[in-house]
C-alpha cells in the first residue's frame, strides 16, 4: 500500500471519528474525568478512539498504533517499528468541554521516526488539514481544497504568536525578545494553532508544559510541508518513538525560516524523560 492510499485512509478515518465526536458534542452526551497526568478525558475521546482503532485495524492490519487513549508498549517492543499510526482522538479536550469548537481529531503516520502523513480534522468547523511528505500541505473546507503555505517574513509587521485563549501572556514574554513587536492570535487546540501557522495566519506557537507525541505528530507533518518546522525549546528537532516516555519537551512551532527565530525566541531547557 503506497502513501497516497494511506493518506486517504487517514483522512477518511479522521472524518469518521469526527462524526462520532460531533454526536457527543451536539447532544452534550458525554462524561468527563481527570486522568493521572491532570488532563481531562471524556467519553467522546474514548468513542473517537474506538472508531479510529477499528477503522485503521480493519484497513491497515499490519500497521501498529499508538494512541493517547490506550497504553503504549515499551520502547523495547516498539523500537523496531518501521511505521505506525499515531493518534490523538480529540486534541483540545478542554475546548470540547468548554464548547468552543476548537478541537480536532489528529491522525499521523510515522515512518522511520518521522511523521510522513498528517491529518487534522476539526469537525465543528467542517475543516480538514492534511499533508504527505513531498506532496505539500492542504486545507479542505466546504468551499474546496487549497494548498497552504507559511506566511512570508515582513519585518514591517509584528510577529504573530498563536496562543491559547487562557494562556498567560506574561509567560510568553519570558521567552520572547522584547525588542520585537508581537500580535497575539488566540485559538484552541495545539494542532489547530500549528495549522494556523501552516496556512500563514500566525508565525509561531510556543508550547510551555507537558504534551505527548500524539499532540504534535499530525501537525508536524503539515507544518513542515507548508514550509515551517517544530523544534524543542533548545532548538533541537523533536523525536518520535525514541524514548520510553512519549512526552515531548517544551517546543516551538515556527513559520518561515527567513524569520530570525534565534534572535526572537530565548531558548530554555525543558526535557522530559
Amino acid at each position: 500500500m503506497n502513501n497516497e492510499e494511506l493518506l486517504s485512509i487517514a483522512i477518511e478515518s479522521a472524518k469518521k471519528a469526527g462524526v462520532e465526536v460531533t454526536k457527543h458534542y451536539q447532544n452534550g452526551d458525554y462524561t468527563s474525568e481527570i486522568k493521572e497526568d491532570n488532563s481531562p478525558v471524556t467519553s467522546a475521546d474514548i468513542a473517537a478512539n474506538d472508531v479510529l482503532m477499528a477503522e485503521l485495524k480493519k484497513r491497515t492490519p499490519n500497521i501498529p498504533i499508538i494512541s493517547e487513549e490506550i497504553g503504549a508498549l515499551t520502547l523495547e517492543q516498539r523500537s523496531q517499528w518501521k511505521q505506525y499510526w499515531l493518534l490523538d482522538p480529540i486534541d483540545g479536550t478542554g475546548e470540547f468541554i468548554l464548547a468552543s469548537g476548537d478541537f480536532a481529531v489528529n491522525v499521523a503516520l510515522v515512518e522511520n521516526g518521522w511523521p510522513s502523513i498528517g491529518v487534522i480534522h476539526a469537525p465543528d468547523h467542517n475543516m480538514t488539514y492534511y499533508a504527505q511528505s513531498g506532496l505539500g500541505a492542504f486545507k479542505e473546507t466546504s468551499e474546496g481544497i487549497t494548498k497552504i503555505q507559511v506566511a512570508e517574513y515582513d519585518d514591517n509587521r509584528p510577529i504573530k504568536v498563536a496562543v491559547s485563549r487562557r494562556q498567560k501572556l506574561n509567560l510568553m514574554g519570558q521567552y520572547l525578545n522584547n525588542e520585537f513587536d508581537y500580535e497575539y492570535v488566540p485559538l484552541g487546540s495545539c494542532s489547530l494553532k500549528n495549522a494556523l501557522i501552516a496556512e500563514g495566519l500566525a508565525d509561531c506557537y510556543l508550547r510551555i508544559g507537558p504534551t505527548g507525541e500524539w499532540d504534535t505528530g499530525a501537525s508536524h507533518c503539515i507544518l513542515e510541508q507548508a514550509g515551517g518546522s517544530i523544534i524543542d525549546s533548545e532548538f533541537i528537532p523533536l523525536s518520535y518513538n525514541k524514548r520510553d516516555s512519549l512526552l515531548n519537551p517544551d517546543f516551538m512551532s515556527l513559520g518561515s525560516a527567513d524569520i530570525p527565530w534565534d534572535k526572537i525566541v530565548k531558548p530554555h531547557s525543558a526535557r522530559r524523560d
